[in-house]
């Protein structure tokens, strides 16, 4: 399974400290150029954590050959989405991970498989590698982090855990 990654869902999981935890499947995770420079522009716990991840090739960093999708997507959202929404489409990945809605929707129009970084903590909840307890403290921890999402649309994914 082919799964590409974008600059926020990283962040986000790392901020979680669920990062490895996500990457630690029998899936090729990929992301690109432009966002692991997105992230390595401020040295931080983000950068610093992205590191030894890439040097395990647990996140393999690839360019897109896909140049005209790419600039057209480029006219719209920014460097990382448009390579992340290209790459994705080239490598014909199962899925491609994005919380900007607007890309969210172009990835969707382009007949990509798009999931966020709820779903994967969702996932992680299920697979018992991360648990949430309470759950007004988990969606304020979210918050604090920065993590821009409703109550509303928060309770519907984990209504079931």
């Amino acid at each position: 399974m082919k799964i590409v990654i974008n600059s926020s869902p990283i962040i986000f999981l790392v901020r979680l400290q669920a990062l490895e935890l996500f990457l630690n499947n029998n899936y090729e995770f990929y992301t690109t150029p432009s966002v692991v420079t997105e992230i390595n522009a401020k040295s931080d716990e983000i950068s610093r954590a992205l590191t030894p991840v890439l040097a395990a090739e647990k996140l393999i960093v690839q360019s897109t050959n896909l140049t005209s999708l790419f600039n057209r997507l480029h006219k719209s959202f920014g460097r990382g989405e448009s390579e992340t929404i290209a790459l994705a489409t080239e490598l014909q990945a199962d899925f491609v991970i994005l919380d900007d809605l607007a890309a969210r929707k172009i990835a969707t129009n382009l007949g990509l498989n798009v999931k966020g970084t709820l779903a994967i903590l969702k996932k992680l909840v299920v697979e018992g590698k991360i648990e949430i307890g309470n759950k007004d403290e988990f969606y304020q921890n979210l918050v604090n982090i920065k993590f821009r999402i409703s109550r509303s649309i928060f309770d519907a994914v984990f209504r079931d855990v």
